[in-house]
């Protein structure tokens, strides 16, 4: 019998899975302290395959591959880290790797990996390369510390290489865009996006969700917001739409949440009252949206919606509009 969350979703852009959580430290075969935050994203043959953050029990995370069929249960394991730390040759992934965001890049034939990089300077982005989640490019550190929350464009624009990210300096909290011709040099940062103030549910910080997702509209962004709290720190998930010619444009931010901790298993963990997305898979309609989110930092659900809803959601429940600055 499949496992019932405590209230009705049906009211909800974003509806939880009643198997969740999917993904628990139980299922490594190893101990584990948890296993949170995966990147997602649906191979040529249909399979979903996960690239979890898992943390043992010193606190080091590695990126582990979860594959399953139809993407909710049946996961096979790799059985060993599938993307490991390696200090030896990068000293920045000398405290872990953590945080896998996944883009196709066409040009490229090839499947590009942002992810943090933490030393002792503090969390990095750091970008891979891969055909097949088995040989590994490492490019090395694109953004240096403290900066993380990084996912890149599918394709260039006019000639360069587009990535969002979320540096820790100057405006802090706040979502970046930067440009590279070649995915190694990386500049022209552009401020996209910044924490609103005062009691809203994204006052604190905000990042990068998963992936954008590209739309006829615009390039859809579920985002993440921090918002610190006389009992600790909230982290939920909303929507926003940005320019498809000038990304760093946003058109619309969602006023509203559109998840947020509300079951055990996101309220109750390492760091509670936390859901947090890296990683979505789009169904074979290009509708059906299946956002993968860390719960409490300690375990993996599923969260299953329409790109259409949450884009005519935002017709009628954004405020915001041009310039980051209007949304200060």
């Amino acid at each position: 019998m499949m496992k019932m969350t405590s209230r009705d979703d049906r009211s909800m852009l974003l509806q939880r899975h009643p198997s969740n959580p999917i993904l628990t430290a139980h299922d490594w075969l190893h101990t584990v302290n948890a296993v949170f935050n995966p990147g997602a994203v649906r191979l040529q043959d249909g399979t979903t395959l996960l690239l979890c953050r898992v943390e043992d029990r010193r606190g080091i995370s590695s990126l582990w591959a979860a594959r399953s069929r139809n993407g909710i249960d049946n996961w096979v394991l790799d059985s060993e880290p599938t993307f490991p730390s390696d200090p030896v040759n990068h000293p920045d992934e000398i405290w872990g790797v953590e945080d896998a965001r996944i883009v196709w890049l066409d040009e490229l034939r090839k499947y590009a990996i942002t992810y943090t990089a933490f030393s002792r300077a503090g969390p990095a982005v750091a970008l891979a390369l891969t055909e097949d989640f088995i040989r590994f490019e490492r490019l090395g550190v694109m953004m240096p510390p403290e900066n993380k929350d990084a996912a890149l464009l599918p394709f260039r624009f006019d000639g360069k290489w587009l990535m969002i990210h979320r540096p820790q300096n100057g405006l802090a909290g706040s979502i970046w865009l930067a440009e590279s011709p070649d995915l190694h040099h990386w500049g022209k940062n552009r401020l996209v996006m910044t924490p609103r103030r005062g009691a809203w549910w994204d006052a604190n910080r905000i990042g990068i969700g998963s992936p954008l997702i590209r739309t006829n509209r615009g390039w859809l962004m579920l985002y993440h917001a921090n918002r610190q709290t006389g009992a600790g720190c909230l982290y939920r998930i909303g929507a926003a739409l940005l320019d498809l010619e000038h990304p760093d444009r946003c058109l619309k931010r969602g006023d509203e949440w559109i998840l947020g901790p509300r079951e055990d298993y996101e309220r109750l963990g390492d760091v509670g009252d936390v859901v947090f997305t890296c990683g979505h898979t789009i169904g074979d309609d290009g509708d059906e949206i299946n956002v993968y989110y860390g719960g409490a930092d300690t375990c993996i659900a599923l969260a299953q919606g329409r790109i259409s809803a949450i884009l005519d959601w935002l017709e009628t429940h954004s405020s915001v509009s041009g310039r980051p600055e209007a949304v200060s």
